[in-house]
């Protein structure tokens, strides 16, 4: 990349940081949750339009923006997700723009992503007689929630018939500064699971607990035991997690109730350890059960695949992140996170790096981990993560 190009790059995400802040603050105050972004949609269609953007909607939500430069082969993915979290939000930092729709909200920065890769696009636009090739922008709908709108949109076929050959993404990371960005080539990303146990005993009066099969008491010791699992059965060089999340059981103090519900997840980097995991965690559950009386139900519903970066596409962003950025803004991750994402089915189908974009400070009280109903970005990452993703887009 030459020094003028990265000037010009520069100098334009400088120019379209208000362009992006806007669209972040729509799309924050109006969240749509996983496979429900109808309007999300609709929004960004509008916005590549108005930029004279090639478009297509090969799913009911999301869609793709297509801009050609010169005569070439060279196809390049940059992918956003969309999609909110059903949740509620919290932060003085953001009364200006809160969720204005119950029960959904941007707390994991997928607003500001979308409004990152329509800045991109706007780069992308005033540089088009520089691009060699084509630049397919990806609007993905629900990353948030199985079986994945990575995995969908994979099998709808449109990316393979348009030719893509490297699929780059990121995530807003409050860990991070804005300005920084962070990688890892191999392994980033776990393999997620989720899972459901029900635990039917025999329920009765608490003040008689020798006439009832508690399942409280069950749910108890199997949650204990399942951590056991990870520390015991699975090589300490292994990463593995096991969570319960959730868990109902009963309705009144003095009443042993019929049955217990817990929900939790699972990570780890490969499939023959999650799989390992569900035979001992069936092993927990069944001897428990067994012994007291009770019987039980266990769902075990693999997930996403773990994140691996491709080693030349990481180097691409290293490259272009040190030229853009400077060489001491560029954090080379030492250890992959056990959060999950759907970019691993780009993965499983092209060459691609997922990497992370610094928007933690304490300024916008952005330091919040990502699922925390105060979670927020710095808004000045967005120019770090636009300029970084037009930089690929011209020179990976």
């Amino acid at each position: 990349m030459t020094t003028d190009l990265q000037k010009t790059i520069q100098k334009k995400a400088d120019e379209y940081f208000e362009y992006m802040v806007q669209i972040r603050r729509h799309l924050h105050k109006n969240p749509e949750v996983s496979f429900q972004e109808f309007d999300t949609t609709d929004y960004i269609l509008h916005e590549l339009k108005k930029m004279k953007i090639e478009t297509r909607r090969p799913m009911e939500t999301g869609c793709l923006g297509i801009i050609k430069g010169k005569d070439s082969d060279r196809v390049i993915g940059l992918r956003s997700d969309i999609d909110a979290l059903p949740m509620e939000e919290e932060g003085e930092a953001k009364a200006n723009f809160l969720s204005e729709r119950a029960g959904a909200a941007h707390c994991c920065g997928h607003d500001g992503h979308t409004a990152n890769l329509l800045g991109t696009a706007k780069i992308l636009t005033d540089l088009k007689d520089q691009i060699d090739g084509t630049i397919v922008l990806i609007f993905q709908p629900g990353e948030e929630k199985l079986p994945g709108g990575g995995n969908l949109l994979i099998q709808t076929g449109a990316l393979q018939d348009l030719g893509v050959q490297q699929v780059y993404g990121l995530h807003s990371n409050p860990y991070f500064a804005p300005g920084q960005v962070a990688v890892k080539s191999g392994p980033l990303m776990a393999c997620t699971v989720e899972f459901e146990v029900e635990i039917l005993g025999k329920g009765g009066h608490a003040a008689a607990p020798h006439t009832t099969v508690d399942p409280i008491v069950l749910a108890s010791q199997i949650i204990t035991q399942f951590q056991t699992i990870v520390s015991r059965s699975i090589d300490p060089t292994e990463p593995a997690v096991i969570t319960v999340g959730k868990i109902e059981a009963g309705s009144a103090f003095n009443v042993i109730p019929e049955n217990a519900h817990m929900m939790g997840t699972v990570r780890a980097f490969s499939l023959e350890t999650v799989r390992f995991m569900k035979k001992r965690m069936e092993d927990v559950i069944k001897g428990a059960t067994e012994a007291a009386g009770a019987t039980y139900k266990f769902d075990f519903t693999e997930g996403y695949p773990a994140v691996i970066n491709d080693e030349k596409c990481t180097q691409n962003v290293v490259q272009a992140a040190r030229k853009i950025l400077g060489e001491e803004n560029v954090i080379n991750l030492k250890k992959p996170v056990m959060a999950g994402e759907d970019f691993a089915f780009y993965q499983q189908e092209f060459p691609g790096t997922f990497f992370f974009l610094g928007t933690g400070s304490e300024e916008a009280d952005s330091q919040w981990s990502w699922h925390h109903p105060r979670y927020n970005i710095d808004e000045q990452g967005l120019k770090t993560g636009c300029a970084l993703m037009a930089g690929l887009a011209l020179e990976s």
